[in-house]
């Protein structure tokens, strides 16, 4: 071939350009996040339970949001039993954020710890954080 040298070059430069953000990133560690669960609401609390169990609420607190919009919007069904038999309230601003106030240090810090981008604000009224 007469061009095997480019070629060969253009195969490394490539490759290089491809992995550098494989490289780039090796050795950097990003705590994970901690929420704050330390509200005036929780605070108060004698039992400091939420809807479901935290295991469940960490993994699958997006789909279970999305099941009470659904249920409650499009079926006009509002209330939730949970596992243990208790009724809430299907409802982000009523049941959720009455607790978990602090927005910014709850949900905006594991969100963006894994990039996700959630569309509840796009309909729902944003807390807003009370300075102290």
């Amino acid at each position: 071939m007469y061009n095997s040298g480019k070629v060969i070059m253009g195969i490394i430069i490539f490759l290089l350009f491809v992995a550098f953000p494989f490289y780039y990133n090796i050795g950097r560690v990003i705590a994970t996040p901690d929420p704050s669960l330390d509200t005036p609401v929780i605070n108060e609390l004698v039992e400091k339970k939420c809807v479901e169990p935290r295991e469940f609420m960490r993994v699958e607190h997006m789909t279970m949001l999305n099941d009470w919009k659904d249920s409650a919007i499009r079926d006009g069904r509002r209330a939730y039993i949970n596992t243990e038999g208790k009724l809430f309230e299907k409802s982000l601003q009523n049941t959720c954020m009455r607790c978990h106030s602090n927005k910014e240090r709850f949900c905006n810090e594991c969100h963006t710890y894994v990039a996700v981008k959630p569309y509840c604000w796009t309909c729902h009224i944003e807390p807003k954080e009370k300075k102290l």
